[in-house]
C-alpha cells in the first residue's frame, strides 16, 4: 500500500485532445442502451445514461441488482486510500502465501495459463515506480468518482447506511504510521485531507477504537472519505432508474455477443435475443469470457475477497465510522445496526466456493477489535470476487467493436469509482469529451 508519485489528474476543465471513444459516436440524438450486468457499476451507468435521455435496458443473471461484487463489499468509499495493490511489498505477500494462510494477499495456482500470465503482468506492475503511476490514475479516479457519488445521492435521495464522517486508517507501528505520513503529502497536495493523528486523537474521532488505540502507533483520518452499503445504494438506485423508465431483466443469463460487420447485433440470453443501438460490459469477472470471440483481450482475473457481516450489540462501543486495520489490512465499516470487517486478496479463480475454516484468520482478528461490541456467533459469510486488472486501473473506454462500450475491471474499487466511470461512458457515447483525462484507462 504504497504512495503516488504524480500530479493531481482530475481535469475540472475539458481536454484539448480529442477522445477516441467521442469522435468514433455513430448517432446523435436518443439511442437504445443495453447494459449488460447490474452491479454497483452497472446499475450507475444505466441511471447516467437514462438521465441523458436514452431508453436503457439492464440485463443480468442474478434475481436482483448488486448480488455478486457488490454484495456485501468491504463498504468503504475511499479516495484518500485508492491504491494500486500491485506494490513492491506484494510479491513477498504472496510468495509467503504457499505456505501460510494468513497473508493478505494470497496465491492459489490453478492449472489455468491465463491466471499465471494475470500474474506475470502483475508482478510486473511491482516496481516502485509502476505501482506510483498506477496509483496516480486510481487515486485520481476516486476523487474524480467521489463528486458524481455524490451528486447522484443528491439527484436521487438513496438511503444506503450511509456514514460520511470520514474514515480512519490505522497504523500499529511508527514506521509505517512515518511511511503513510510521508505518502500522504502527495494526496494531499491534490486536494484531499489526511490528518495525522495519535491513538489518543484517534479515539476522540472515533470512541469505538478503545480496543486498538491503545496499541496503535497512530493514524491517518481522512474526514472526506465515506462509507455505506452497496448492495442496498445499487438496489435504492434500481428503483429510481426504473421511475426514469429504466428496464431491468433479471434472471437473464448473457451467453454471447452476436457480431455482424463492425457491430454487435444481438445478445444472446437464456431467456432469447436481445438488441439495442449500443450495448455497454458492466459483468465484472465474466466480462473477458464474453468478448474473447470478438478479438477483445480484457486484463481482468478475479481475486477472491472475504467479508463477514455481525450484528452490533452496544451501539456505544461500536465504531461510528469505517476504517482500516493496516497491520492486518483489514476493512471495518458500520452499517447501521450491523459491523462489516472484510479481508484478504485471494489470487485463485472463479470459484465462490468457502468453508467456515477460510475465515478463520478475519474472525480472530475481527473478534479481537470488535468482539466486545458485536456478536459474532453466527456471522454471514460471503465470498466475492473482484475483476482485478493488474495494473489495478478499469477500462473505461470503446472496445475495438463499434457499439460495444467497456466498463470494466474496477477491483477493490468498484464502489468508489462506479460514478464516475458511469459519468465518462455517459460522456463518451454522447460524442462529448469528458471533463476527466483518460490515459490510464483506456483499452489496448
Amino acid at each position: 500500500m504504497c504512495g503516488i508519485a504524480a500530479p493531481c489528474r482530475l481535469a475540472l476543465h475539458r481536454r484539448d485532445r480529442p477522445d477516441r471513444g467521442a469522435l468514433g459516436s455513430r448517432q446523435v440524438g436518443p439511442r437504445h442502451f443495453l447494459v449488460l450486468g447490474a452491479g454497483v457499476v452497472g446499475v450507475t451507468t444505466a441511471y447516467k445514461l437514462a438521465a441523458n435521455g436514452h431508453r436503457v435496458t439492464v440485463v443480468d443473471a442474478e434475481d436482483r441488482a448488486a448480488m455478486v461484487t457488490s454484495y456485501a463489499n468491504a463498504g468503504l468509499l475511499a479516495p484518500a486510500q485508492g491504491y494500486a495493490w500491485a506494490s513492491p511489498s506484494a510479491p513477498g505477500l504472496m510468495l509467503r502465501s504457499l505456505w501460510r494462510g494468513d497473508q493478505a494477499i494470497r496465491v492459489r495456482p490453478r492449472a489455468s495459463w491465463r491466471q499465471w500470465r494475470w500474474m506475470l503482468r502483475f508482478l510486473r506492475e511491482c516496481t516502485a515506480a509502476r505501482h506510483a503511476a498506477n496509483s496516480a490514475v486510481t487515486s485520481a479516479l476516486c476523487q474524480f468518482s467521489q463528486l458524481h457519488m455524490n451528486r447522484i445521492v443528491r439527484e436521487t435521495g438513496v438511503r444506503y447506511d450511509a456514514v460520511q464522517g470520514g474514515l480512519m486508517y490505522i497504523y500499529r507501528s511508527s514506521s509505517g504510521l512515518e511511511s503513510a505520513d510521508s505518502k500522504a503529502a502527495m494526496l494531499r497536495q491534490r486536494g484531499i485531507r489526511l490528518e495525522r493523528m495519535s491513538g489518543r486523537d484517534m479515539l476522540e474521532v472515533d470512541p469505538g477504537l478503545s480496543r486498538i488505540a491503545g496499541d496503535a502507533a497512530g493514524g491517518l483520518y481522512a474526514p472526506g472519505d465515506e462509507s455505506g452499503d452497496a448492495h442496498l445504494f445499487t438496489n435504492a438506485l434500481v428503483e429510481r432508474a426504473e421511475a426514469m423508465g429504466v428496464t431491468f431483466r433479471f434472471s437473464t443469463r448473457v451467453t454471447r455477443l452476436v457480431r455482424r460487420g463492425s457491430t454487435i447485433a444481438r445478445v444472446e440470453t437464456d431467456q432469447g435475443d436481445m438488441t439495442a443501438d449500443d450495448y455497454v460490459l458492466c459483468l465484472g469477472v465474466r466480462s473477458p469470457d464474453l468478448v474473447r470471440h470478438l478479438g477483445i483481450d480484457l486484463p481482468i482475473w478475479p481475486v477472491r475477497g472475504y467479508s463477514i457481516t455481525v450484528p452490533v450489540t452496544d451501539r456505544e462501543a461500536a465504531p461510528r465510522i469505517g476504517g482500516v486495520d493496516y497491520e492486518n489490512l483489514m476493512a471495518y465499516c458500520p452499517m447501521g445496526d450491523r459491523l462489516r470487517i472484510t479481508a484478504t486478496a485471494e489470487i485463485a479463480g472463479h470459484d465462490r466456493r468457502f468453508t467456515q475454516a477460510d475465515f478463520a484468520p478475519l474472525l480472530d482478528k475481527a473478534q479481537a477489535m470488535f468482539g466486545h461490541c458485536a456478536d459474532f456467533s453466527n456471522p454471514e459469510y460471503w465470498v466475492g470476487l473482484r475483476p482485478m486488472t493488474p495494473h489495478g486501473a478499469p477500462i473505461v473506454d470503446r472496445s475495438p467493436v463499434g457499439n460495444l462500450w467497456l466498463n470494466v475491471g474496477h477491483g477493490h474499487l468498484g464502489w468508489t469509482m462506479s460514478g464516475g466511470c458511469a459519468a465518462i461512458i455517459a460522456d463518451l457515447v454522447d460524442g462529448r469529451v469528458p471533463n476527466y483525462d483518460l490515459e490510464g484507462l483506456r483499452y489496448g
